[in-house]
């Protein structure tokens, strides 16, 4: 069976039909929806003979044997976030069971193929991303806090996963899924708009940033608005204010596509007519290179400081999360790019923002890289998220390549 990339949109096209509405994606990882669509997916891999079985952590995999026992991997996730995109996640297995068609008509491969979908890879459900990736990675140590984790009904993560057919004190045992994983391979759409910019459409992951996260509390005094003057107030606001604007030249100074974004602050009492007393602000900063990462944080911490001694108010900051960065291998980089530019004539190398179960693959120790295609004006995790039809035929085709490659070279 030649491969035929216009078949991977037209199943895109027809899962979108069958797990949306008006609205846009509805797979929301331990729902009904998303069960649907990985039956779904179970039907199409069928005709091509491969192995099915489901893990601890509730990942399935499709094992074509090969003439090695070593493996290469393909994977995503059928997953979405509420009211997401058609492209998400989904791209990177339908454009999966496309090589593993072409791959099983051709005969046995030198290495074992095995396509993977990672089980609640947004973790929009109970805010716990990378849940099945994690598990297989061994990285999963937050059990414990994951067994009070509740969605929004009050229902709690251990329970829902029962419905599953997961315990989450057995999860880890999906470790042994990737014993003897050669090489690792996602597609995804980009979620930005780089490759856009540079007209385009693939480009090849470096790797996947590394992110620090804090919670940081500014707390002055509440005074009233109409009788404090401005030169006696202590107000909380405008320390995280100073610092929510001072971070746009922190991140140009490191570089490098650094960035840094204060996504919110609660402010308290939270009234008109009061000076602000309390306000917390979230800060997330990310780099693909640890040194300035760490970098980031410590002129952040440096002119929160300066602007809190300014405004003579008390300042305290609190890690929420960290990750490291994650380099992709650099063999695998070149075969990806390689394999790009054959397709489409041209390619980019960019880091990756966002996080995908590719890295907590990597993390494990199995090389790894990941293909990017263009997200038309970077917009993702909503229904107005769109590739052209053309650009993923090139995806599948470039995955495709990288697939034949590593086949070759890791073998």
């Amino acid at each position: 069976m030649a491969l035929d990339p216009s078949r991977t949109v037209a199943e895109l096209k027809e899962l979108a039909e069958l797990t949306g509405d008006e609205n846009g994606a509805q797979r929301v990882a331990w729902t009904e929806t998303w069960e649907r669509g990985r039956a779904w997916l179970r039907e199409k891999v069928a005709p091509t003979g491969a192995e099915y079985e489901i893990d601890e952590a509730c990942n399935q995999w499709f094992t074509l044997p090969g003439k090695s026992e070593r493996a290469l991997l393909i994977g995503g996730h059928m997953d979405s976030v509420p009211n997401g995109g058609w492209l998400d996640g989904c791209l990177n297995v339908l454009a999966g069971v496309e090589v593993v068609r072409r791959i099983a008509e051709e005969g046995t491969p030198p290495l074992t193929v095995r396509l993977v979908d990672w089980a609640d890879e947004e973790g929009a459900r109970f805010g716990r991303s990378l849940f099945g990736s994690s598990a297989a990675a061994g990285s999963m140590s937050d059990q414990d806090e994951l067994r009070d984790r509740r969605d929004a009904d009050g229902i709690a993560l251990p329970e829902a996963l029962v419905e599953h057919g997961v315990d989450l004190d057995r999860a880890l045992e999906a470790r042994r899924q990737l014993d003897g994983a050669a090489a690792y391979l996602e597609l995804h759409i980009e979620q930005g708009p780089v490759l856009e910019s540079l007209e385009l459409p693939l480009g090849v992951v470096l790797g996947t940033f590394g992110v620090e996260r804090h919670l940081i509390t500014w707390r002055g005094q509440a005074a009233h608005a109409g009788s404090t003057p401005m030169d006696k107030r202590r107000d909380a606001l405008a320390g995280a204010a100073k610092l929510a604007l001072e971070i746009r030249p922190i991140a140009a100074e490191v570089g490098d596509g650094a960035v840094c974004t204060s996504g919110a602050v609660v402010c308290k009492p939270g009234i008109v007519t009061s000076v602000v007393e309390t306000a917390e602000q979230l800060l997330d900063q990310r780099h693909l290179d640890a040194g300035k990462l760490a970098r980031l944080l410590e002129l952040a911490q440096e002119a929160s400081q300066r602007f809190a001694r300014e405004e003579d108010v008390e300042l305290r900051w609190q890690r929420i999360w960290s990750i490291d960065p994650i380099p992709f291998d650099d063999r695998l980089i070149e075969l990806a790019d390689e394999a790009v530019r054959e397709v489409s004539g041209s390619s980019h190398r960019l880091p990756s923002g966002p996080l995908h179960d590719a890295a907590e693959v990597a993390r494990a120790g199995i090389p790894t890289v990941m293909l990017f295609v263009q997200s038309l004006r970077g917009l993702s995790h909503t229904k107005l998220e769109d590739t052209k039809e053309e650009h993923l035929e090139l995806a599948v085709r470039a995955l495709d390549r990288l697939a034949t490659k590593t086949l070759g070279g890791f073998a």
